[in-house]
């Protein structure tokens, strides 16, 4: 008690500090990350990739104090260990979690990779560090016997405590639709791992053959295909860059930024002609696809799980593929009941086509073999139609295998039946095929089978520092660049290559004004 300012002062509290002054705006000691992390936790419960700037600015709004990056990167963290639970403690549940799923379907396949872990110099024998584990669902599996023979593989950093990578296939179904088929978490984007992972995709994912690989042009999944026996290779598999990739190594090889849309458009070139002005000549592997979209648009939808404990990470992709799966099964039955027999993508195309075959006129060469001459009208292009082969000039039927407009001005001509020519992968009951395996719930915990096995830690190598800001793990290239930019222009005196505020007109009209 002071008697003469008639107040209390407070000098030791063992609870959490909350009361605030409104002039004070500084990083205050006593708003620690605990504190901070209990005023998050509804705002990282709702979205876990919450940026910590954001966390800054929610601070502020509350205390009127701004905290520095480093607290309120530690308060997110320990926000996130109270809500999903501890680091350490997600990795120890991480096989019970795997066991109980294969309990319910044992045609999952999930593969550990482990390391001993050592006390001092003693082995310890229960306990195991891990190293990698590839995990894919059972619907997934049989998901991709109906897609699209095409495999888009990539991989992205995790945010969490430790460091590591998620690594993700994908593929897409005849109605354009996103299909993940498989997961790895490894310790990092090196050619031990993508070999890890391809190997496990290719044995017990993708056992077809004929299919389509396409990935960036990073030389650890390079050295990975090279090192698989022929898994990924010829003539079992074929494995093409993404095109946008290509034009990064391309600019920085030559420099030349004016040339980056005649690259891309060489890699979506159909024909010889048009390469010649400018889809690569793949034999039409690709299918269309020229760059990795897919499985970067899965990327940045699990962007939030990827800054959860390993466990919670697993277990986000397990129930957001059950609601997928669920979703379009639905959609697709709509569909069907409703009568229709090919897909969203194909329909709004065949339309288009059919109306422009209109102004085609035909010629027939072999009707036995179904050979035809094709010319547009009023250009006068010619193209060459081997209906059996499936294959126009244009190159359009055999990369898509939906037919063209002078494939649709054969079919009329000779009064052919255009639907036997779709490929069956567009047809509806051939997607809902993709979506009919359904994800089993695995019910309460405490019913789960026991988990005899070695308890797991993670690799404490892979911990992230404890001090300075965290480092930002994303390499840039010159597809993070705006290669097509303007030159940056003054707005004072309208010249090339400085701003407003190096401008000398700027200083000298200030010196001007010094001197009035």
């Amino acid at each position: 008690m002071i008697s003469r300012k008639y107040c209390w002062v407070i000098r030791r509290y063992n609870g959490s500090h909350t009361c605030t002054r409104a002039t004070i705006s500084q990083d205050h000691s006593k708003l620690d990350s605990l504190t901070i992390a209990e005023v998050i936790k509804p705002l990282v419960k709702a979205d876990p990739s919450l940026k910590v700037k954001s966390v800054i600015a929610e601070v502020q709004s509350k205390f009127n104090y701004t905290v520095s990056y480093r607290k309120a990167w530690l308060a997110k963290q320990r926000a996130v260990e109270k809500i999903f639970g501890g680091w350490e403690a997600s990795f120890e549940a991480l096989p019970i979690w795997f066991e109980a799923m294969c309990h319910k379907e044992p045609s999952a396949v999930v593969h550990f990779e482990t390391i001993p872990a050592y006390q001092d110099d003693d082995l310890v024998g229960d306990i195991r560090v891990l190293h990698r584990v590839f995990w894919s669902y059972y619907p997934c599996i049989r998901a991709f016997r109906h897609c699209k023979p095409v495999v888009q593989v990539d991989g992205t950093h995790l945010y969490g405590k430790y460091k590591g990578c998620l690594l993700v296939a994908v593929s897409q179904d005849g109605n354009n639709n996103i299909v993940p088929i498989a997961f790895a978490i490894v310790e990092g984007e090196t050619s031990d791992a993508w070999h890890f992972f391809l190997s496990n995709v290719r044995q017990h994912v993708v056992t077809r053959d004929g299919v389509g690989l396409i990935f960036d042009r990073h030389e650890s999944i390079n050295a990975a295909v090279e090192r698989s026996n022929g898994a990924w290779s010829l003539p079992r598999a074929f494995h093409m860059f993404c095109i946008k990739h290509i034009e990064s190594n391309f600019l920085r090889k030559f420099k030349a930024p004016y040339l980056q849309k005649l690259v891309v458009n060489i890699g979506y070139s159909r024909t010889v002609r048009e390469y010649e002005y400018a889809l690569a000549f793949d034999g039409g592997y690709r299918w269309g696809h020229m760059t990795t979209n897919l499985v970067e648009c899965i990327n940045s939808v699990l962007k939030g799980a990827r800054n959860l404990p390993i466990t919670t990470l697993v277990k986000a992709t397990f129930y957001r593929l059950n609601e997928l799966f669920t979703r379009k099964r639905a959609e697709t039955e709509v569909r069907i009941s409703a009568g229709h027999v090919f897909s969203n993508v194909v329909t709004s195309k065949l339309h288009a086509n059919q109306l422009a075959s209109g102004n085609i006129q035909v010629s027939c060469f072999d009707c036995l073999n179904e050979v035809f001459e094709v010319r547009e009208m009023p250009n006068g292009l010619e193209f060459a139609v081997d209906l059996r082969g499936l294959r126009c000039d244009c190159g359009e039927f055999q990369v898509d295998r939906i037919p063209c407009k002078h494939v649709f001005a054969c079919y009329a001509n000779q009064r052919l039946d255009w639907k036997l020519y779709v490929h069956d992968v567009y047809k509806m009951d051939q997607v809902l095929r993709v979506y009919r395996a359904r994800f089993r719930p695995l019910g309460n915990p405490t019913i789960w089978p026991a988990y005899n096995g070695p308890r797991f830690v993670p690799n404490p190598y892979l911990r992230r520092v404890t001090k300075g800001r965290p480092k930002m793990t994303r390499f840039l290239n010159e597809i993070d660049t705006r290669m097509l930019r303007r030159p940056r222009r003054c707005r004072l005196c309208g010249a090339e290559g400085h701003s407003r505020s190096r401008c000398r007109q700027s200083a000298g009209a200030n010196a001007a004004g010094d001197a009035q």
